[in-house]
């Protein structure tokens, strides 16, 4: 005897006593599905028969039950359940995650309990037991499919339940094994002509039927059609798109989800009571001329069709209205209505139409969902949404999305089909390019991202960049680019340093990475030169200008002229360029910051240390006990005077452009193009061509991770570059842009070396208990910091190179800015 059941469920045992539940939970399901209330009265009392523990048992059953729900997993729950109010809190607690519930009964005989019983030392309660359960039982099999049960399994006497079999199967949304590719395609609403231009275009062969109506369409190199609901409704020929989207499906040649005027028009052909209006007049009036048989057909194609589907191994979702994360494959009222028409917030707009909560702007899911229902003048990705509704009955057009290819393909429509109660597309003010606005980049933000998707820029981190823009940055029209942060690599256990390139290469070996670029570290001031053939400018990761105008002037002269000698201007056509750089000396720019920080503190340390050590030595000298206190004022002074060699290694006298070097390490842009697709041989090849004494080069060498010598290499070549106070190295994917599966993988990370981290940390850092406390430094926030303003300073340069008007990349621009203000250890 097969029992059907979704893979994924909620499975209520129901029986009285005595009736086998638990040796049928153990022979048909793992140990670790099965949820026993006998198990959890011992976990809770020490002892499974203490039924004044029941109450507490089954709380914690219903914890654990929920945690394993959650989860996606399959639950058995192993209790008597003959009570309704008992098997009321399993169906809710099913609900509420959105599973289905399924009921096993085990009606077993009366006296084959009893005997069961009596062969149990442990179950020493009298007859009377077992027949009240059997009766409650019996007065609840009819009823409940009733209580919410999808499924219910009654097994009538032993040689039933010893002769049954679990069969799993899949739910109906569940096509995980579907891999595509796919062609989805947006709300149809019945415009036939429009379907067919999209289908040809998208290269499938239309067939017709002897009438010449299309009845079926052959897609071309294994592909296949999803369309995303409302089929029907509004346009000229809703018959004619059901004809050729029923065969399509029926030939293996399409998928298809409900939409809300689906549902509806089967309830108006099944004579329901439903408003006739939003377009159900003219379906029902076009049907009304075709044959009964083919509404009968249609009646049962729309009643047939699933809310929404898990497609390509979980990576897209395909629903009318959308669907958030936590409704993924799981099956219910509350996961069909919104897939059908997804949330409101309760208000109503202009239009009198309800205004929709915006789920997709939250969306950080990992698959893809396509989705319709409310029109849009464009197909725009909103985190790792489309909606494919571009209004084609209200004279817009009919939109695919090829996937996983991610091409937006679109026709248009032939004419105005239905005129909308709200305008398909609100027509925007006119806006000057160049002009910026306050409102641009105030309040909340959400910016899109091409890398990393949205981009939250919080109320009090936009107030805070807007103050150091406004006051301190170059002209915004010069300010086209701010470079993210940095992390470290991940904290060393080595025991005497806090940072370790073999940490580094091993975190991007584990990601896929398998070729790293280890670039010498410039110990400076991180500078983006805008340079033009006849102005630019020079600013820092902050946005400010790194020198006084005549100075800059002659610095951005200097630097037009090595352009020239290099032949970039031509190479890229182009009459700018922008350039990741660093600029040295460090006090070139932290002049103040080294004297009033840094300098202060090592000549004050120094100064007292050295006299507390000739102190504390004249008193060993005359047999006072002072060797430990010597000892370690000895040893800080060591730190100390290894501090002042540390910064003093990187300053040096300059006068005006004097002194001053440039280290150019990225191209990131030019008129019409960026360059974060070319790895990082590529750039520092390009760089290496700027010549003259304001540039100097950056050294470098390649790492195979997954080679024992190149790693050995790499540490030595670090260990050499350290050695003498050098600040380390920055360790970066070869290739650029890489991702970890979806993921973004860090574009670089920092190792720096023992003696330069004392300028970071303090003079006695180094010592034991000081390195200890800092190895539980938190590192995560400012790794999420770096992807997201990469990102952020990513699609700066993809606006710019596209033409964009300035707002739109000094929205981007202004966020990397305003991420700044996050509270991250500015150590790190």
């Amino acid at each position: 005897m097969e029992l059907k059941i979704p893979d994924f469920c909620l499975v209520v045992l129901i029986g009285a006593s005595g009736s086998g539940k638990s040796t049928f939970a153990r022979e048909h399901f793992a140990p670790t599905q099965v949820l026993s209330s006998d198990f959890f009265r011992g976990l809770v009392a020490d002892d499974e028969n203490d039924q004044s523990a029941s109450a507490a048992a089954f709380e914690a059953l219903y914890f654990v039950a929920g945690k394993r729900l959650d989860a996606g997993r399959t639950t058995v729950v192993d209790a008597t359940n003959v009570q309704r109010g008992d098997r009321a809190q399993l169906v809710e607690l099913a609900r509420h995650h959105d599973v289905l519930p399924v009921a096993i009964v085990l009606d077993v005989p009366e006296e084959v309990c009893l005997a069961r019983n009596a062969a149990r030392p442990d179950r020493d309660f009298g007859a009377h037991v077992v027949r009240r359960q059997r009766t409650a039982l019996r007065k609840s099999v009819k009823s409940l499919g009733r209580e919410g049960f999808r499924r219910v399994h009654v097994l009538r006497g032993a040689s039933e339940v010893d002769s049954a079999r679990i069969v799993t199967e899949r739910l109906r949304n569940d096509l995980r094994h579907e891999k595509g590719p796919f062609d989805v395609i947006g709300d149809v609403h019945g415009c036939r002509a429009e379907l067919e231009d999209l289908l040809v275009a998208l290269g499938y062969r239309l067939v017709r039927d002897e009438a010449g109506r299309p009845v079926d369409a052959v897609p071309p190199g294994g592909r296949r059609a999803a369309f995303v609901g409302d089929l029907v409704d509004r346009g000229p020929d809703t018959p004619g798109v059901l004809r050729l989207v029923m065969g399509m499906v029926e030939a293996g040649h399409a998928f298809a989800v409900c939409g809300n005027h689906e549902q509806k028009l089967v309830r108006a052909l099944r004579g329901r009571d439903v408003q006739v209006k939003h377009g159900l007049a003219e379906s029902l009036a076009q049907l009304a001329a075709e044959p009964a048989e083919f509404r009968e057909r249609v009646e049962r194609f729309c009643d047939d069709l699933v809310a929404h589907y898990v497609l390509d191994g979980g990576d897209l979702v395909i629903a009318h209205a959308g669907l958030p994360e936590r409704y993924h494959g799981r099956a219910s009222g509350r996961v069909r209505d919104f897939a059908l028409y997804g949330d409101t917030t309760g208000e109503t707009d202009e239009y009198g139409l309800p205004v929709r909560y915006p789920w997709a702007t939250e969306y950080r899911g990992r698959a893809t969902v396509l989705y319709g229902h409310t029109p849009t003048p464009e197909a725009e990705w909103v985190n790792n949404t489309m909606c494919l509704d571009t209004g084609v009955v209200f004279g817009g057009k009919l939109t695919a999305l090829r996937y996983p290819e991610r091409e937006v393909v679109s026709v248009p429509a032939r004419e105005t089909w239905y005129e909308p109660v709200r305008p398909l597309a609100a027509a925007e003010p006119e806006r000057e390019a160049d002009v910026l606005e306050l409102t641009d980049v105030t309040g909340r933000r959400t910016i899109e991202t091409a890398y990393r998707g949205r981009v939250t820029v919080r109320p009090e981190q936009a107030a805070s960049a807007l103050e150091v823009m406004s006051r301190f940055a170059v002209d915004p029209r010069r300010l086209l680019y701010l470079p993210p942060t940095m992390p470290p690599t991940a904290t060393s256990r080595r025991p005497d340093v806090l940072e370790h390139p073999e940490d580094a290469f091993a975190e991007y070996r584990d990601a896929g990475v398998r070729q790293v670029i280890c670039q010498e570290k410039h110990m400076g001031s991180r500078a983006v030169v805008h340079v033009t053939r006849d102005s630019g400018v020079v600013h820092t990761r902050t946005g400010r200008a790194f020198f006084d105008p005549p100075l800059g002037e002659q610095l951005l002269a200097r630097v037009r002229e090595a352009v020239s000698s290099a032949g970039l201007w031509q190479e890229f056509d182009t009459d700018w360029l922008l350039l990741d750089t660093e600029l040295m000396p460090w006090n070139a720019k932290a002049t103040g910051l080294i004297k009033e920080q840094y300098a202060a503190v090592g000549a004050a340390a120094t100064g007292a240390l050295t006299a507390a050590v000739d102190t504390l030595g004249a008193a060993a000298g005359r047999g006072v006990d002072v060797a430990r206190l010597l000892a370690r004022t000895a040893s800080r002074l060591t730190n100390a005077t290894r501090y002042r060699a540390a910064y003093q290694r990187y300053c040096w006298p300059t006068d005006g452009l004097e002194g001053v070097r440039i280290a150019p390490f990225q191209l990131l842009a030019a008129r019409g193009r960026t360059f974060h697709d070319r790895d990082h041989l590529w750039h520092l090849e390009v760089l290496g061509r700027l010549a003259g004494e304001l540039f100097s080069r950056t050294w470098y060498l390649v790492v195979d991770t997954t080679d024992e010598e190149q790693v050995a290499a790499g540490v030595r070549w670090w260990e050499s570059l350290t050695a003498d106070g050098g600040e380390g190295m920055v360790v970066k994917p070869l290739a650029n842009l890489v991702r970890d599966g979806r993921r973004p993988v860090q574009p670089a990370v920092k190792v720096r070396g023992r003696e330069y981290l004392r300028i970071i940390y303090g003079p006695d850092y180094t010592e034991p208990e000081n390195l200890e406390r800092l190895r539980g430094r938190a590192l995560g926030a400012k790794r999420s910091l770096a992807l997201r303003e990469h990102a952020l300073g990513l699609e700066a340069l993809e606006r710019l190179a596209r033409g964009e008007p300035l707002w739109r990349v000094h929205e981007c621009v202004f966020a990397v800015l305003a991420l700044e203000s996050e509270p991250v250890d500015p150590r790190l």
